[in-house]
């Protein structure tokens, strides 16, 4: 376990709580934009930047916020920030603004950014707060960055817009259509949870090797395992 906190905010958000493939969190754009790994990973570190200011901005104003107002409060904060980003990326990224779409606006009200704003960094101070703020967003990021590297070459079977599969081989077409996004991200938190069940269960019990058909122990309630 990670002593320092704030390194352990950053892995946490990366693994541990990672928003998409842990705590289910932001799957519209995730779902939608991953058909290539630029389009993920784009949408991913767009998602990064407005996350981790508006962590910090709220942090640095959530004693200055009346409880009453809170929410529409943080969706002006995360607005702002979600128009100066849109409008940098129109600037200097115009492909990729164009690729992305209605999905850049949409930021606005990803519950990943509303999720964080509610629950921490309205509760604890700037600089943990942008640590928070890096690492959900670095997990969303590694999420949609995946999921659009396997969509990409399953379903056109190019890397990053290159072609890297033999014109002789026919990709998958149904990849980079929404059938495969959800098919992508099964097969990813099928692996994230069975390496997360079997790390919960080391945690828990000594010498488990992670296979509760042939374990002898109750983990039902692991409180009580916990205790002894």
């Amino acid at each position: 376990m990670l002593k320092n906190k704030y390194l352990e905010r950053i892995y946490n958000g990366i693994v541990k709580e990672n928003p998409t493939l842990i705590l289910m969190l932001g799957m519209c754009p995730a779902l939608a934009v991953t058909t290539s790994a630029m389009n993920g990973i784009g949408m991913g570190l767009s998602t990064l930047v407005v996350l981790t200011l508006s962590n910090f901005v709220i942090s640095l104003l959530r004693k200055l916020i009346p409880a009453e107002v809170r929410l529409p409060a943080y969706i002006v904060v995360v607005a702002s920030l979600v128009t100066v980003t849109e409008l940098l990326m129109e600037a200097y990224l115009p492909a990729l603004y164009e690729s992305l779409g209605i999905y850049i606006p949409l930021i606005v009200v990803n519950c990943i950014i509303l999720g964080r704003a509610e629950a921490y960094a309205s509760k604890n101070g700037p600089l943990l707060s942008v640590m928070d703020g890096i690492g959900m967003g670095v997990g969303f990021t590694c999420a949609l960055g995946v999921a659009g590297i396997l969509r990409e070459f399953l379903g056109a079977g190019s890397f990053f817009g290159m072609r890297v599969l033999p014109e002789s081989v026919d990709p998958i077409a149904i990849f980079v259509q929404p059938p495969g996004a959800f098919l992508v991200f099964a097969i990813i938190i099928c692996i994230m949870n069975a390496i997360g069940i079997k790390t919960r269960q080391k945690e828990l019990v000594e010498s488990c090797d992670g296979c509760c058909a042939n374990c002898a122990m109750k983990c039902e309630n692991p409180g009580e395992v916990e205790n002894k």
